[in-house]
C-alpha cells in the first residue's frame, strides 16, 4: 500500500462517499458550523446517481413531483457548498482506524485523512449488475446490450427490449417511452417489486408490457444487437423481436470492499448502527442504503434524515456542549451565513494590512 501524502489538517467531520446523501450530511454539518470534506473513488459527486443514472428521474424526493438524478445531485451540492466542503475525488478509502487519542485515521490509495468523526455513506458499496448466462450477452455488452441508461440520446428512435420488475426497469420505460421508437418491456415474476404507481404509469403507456413469465432465450447480432427471442415459459410460446437495445436490470451483487475490514459490526452485507446512527466504532457514523436496522428503507429521503441524526450526533460528540437538535434552520441558517461573513471580511481586512 503506497499512501502518497499524509493530511496533517484534521477535519470535524468525514464523509465516506459523495452521493446524495453525503451531500446533504455536508449541508447539515456545515448549518453546525463543522467542517466537513468528503472522499469518493469516483471523479464528480453524485455516487450512482451520477455514475449510473444521470437522466433517470426521481419521484420519491420531498418537493419534487419528479426531478432527473443529475439535477438533484446538482442541487444538493449547491446546498452543500454554501458552507465550502472540501472534496477529495478519484480517492477510494480503504482503511479506517481510530487512533488512541480518539482522531480517525481514514486511509486512501492516495493519502491519509485526519478527522474527528466519520460518516460512511457509501451506498450499497461496490455493486455489480447481475448477468444472464443467455448466448452472445457479454459479446454484446456495450454494443446493444446495457445495464443502465446513462444517456437518453444513445436511445432515441430506438427499438428497445427492457428486462426487470424494479423500479429501476420501470423508471427506464417511462424516461425512455417519449424517445423510443417502441419499447417492449418483460418480467418473468407474477409480481413486481417496483412502485404500484410506476407500474400502473407503464401499463397505461405505449409501452408493450408481457407479464408473467416472458424471459429473454437468446441474443442476436454481429457488429450490434439485431435481434432477440423470448420466450413465455409456461406455454413455450416464442417471439422474435428486431431490437437496437437490450437493457438488463435484475438486480446487482453488492459487495463491501475494504468497509468489511474495518472493524465495523456488519449485519446483511450492511453495517450495523443504533438509533443515532452510531456504528460500534466510537466518532464513527454510516447513513443511506449502507446501514441496517429494523425497518430499514432504502430511499434517498430515508438516507437524508438519517444523515442529519448522524451529523447532529457527531457535532454534539465533537462538542459535548452542542445540542443534538440543532433548532430551526431558517434561524441557524442566517446565523451561520453572519458568522462566515464576519471571518471573510475578517480574512480580508488582514490582507490589506
Amino acid at each position: 500500500m503506497n499512501v502518497v501524502s499524509k493530511n496533517d489538517d484534521i477535519y470535524d467531520v468525514t464523509f465516506v462517499g459523495a452521493g446524495p446523501v453525503a451531500l446533504y450530511g455536508m449541508y447539515y454539518a456545515g448549518l453546525r458550523m463543522a467542517r466537513t470534506k468528503a472522499i469518493d473513488m469516483l471523479g464528480e459527486v453524485g455516487g450512482g446517481l451520477t455514475a449510473l443514472y444521470p437522466e433517470k428521474f426521481i419521484y420519491d424526493v420531498a418537493g419534487f413531483p419528479k426531478v432527473l438524478a443529475k439535477e438533484l445531485v446538482r442541487l444538493m451540492k449547491q446546498q452543500a457548498d454554501q458552507y465550502s466542503p472540501t472534496y477529495c475525488l478519484e480517492e477510494r478509502v480503504i482503511g479506517l482506524e481510530r487512533q488512541p487519542g480518539g482522531i480517525i485515521t481514514l486511509t486512501t490509495d492516495r493519502a491519509e485523512h485526519l478527522t474527528r468523526t466519520a460518516v460512511i455513506c457509501a451506498g450499497l458499496g461496490a455493486y455489480i449488475p447481475k448477468r444472464l448466462e443467455i448466448p452472445n450477452v457479454r459479446e454484446l455488452e456495450g454494443a446493444g446490450v446495457f445495464y443502465f441508461v446513462r444517456r437518453l440520446e444513445d436511445f432515441r428512435d430506438k427499438n428497445i427490449l427492457i428486462v426487470g420488475g424494479g423500479d429501476a426497469a420501470f423508471d427506464y420505460s417511462m424516461m425512455l417511452e417519449p424517445v423510443a421508437r417502441s419499447i417492449t418491456h418483460i418480467h418473468r415474476n407474477d409480481f413486481f417489486s417496483a412502485h404500484e404507481d410506476s407500474v400502473r404509469v407503464v401499463k397505461n403507456s405505449s409501452v408493450r408490457l408481457l407479464v408473467p413469465f416472458w424471459e429473454v432465450m437468446r441474443v442476436e447480432g454481429d457488429d450490434r444487437v439485431r435481434n432477440v427471442t423470448i420466450v413465455q415459459t409456461r406455454t413455450g410460446e416464442q417471439e422474435r423481436l428486431e431490437v437496437d437495445a437490450v437493457i438488463f436490470n435484475i438486480g446487482f451483487v453488492t459487495n463491501l470492499g475494504p468497509i468489511a475490514n474495518w472493524g465495523l459490526e456488519i449485519e446483511k452485507n450492511a453495517i450495523k448502527v443504533d438509533s443515532r446512527m452510531r456504528t460500534n466504532i466510537e466518532g464513527v457514523y454510516a447513513a443511506g442504503d449502507i446501514v441496517d436496522y429494523d425497518g430499514k428503507l432504502k430511499l434517498i429521503s430515508t438516507g437524508c434524515g438519517e444523515v442529519a441524526v448522524a451529523v447532529n450526533n457527531a457535532k454534539h460528540y465533537i462538542d459535548p456542549e452542542a445540542k443534538v437538535s440543532p433548532g430551526h434552520s431558517t434561524d441557524r441558517h442566517e446565523a451561520v451565513m453572519r458568522k462566515i461573513a464576519r471571518k471573510k471580511r475578517k480574512a480580508a481586512d488582514g490582507k490589506d494590512n
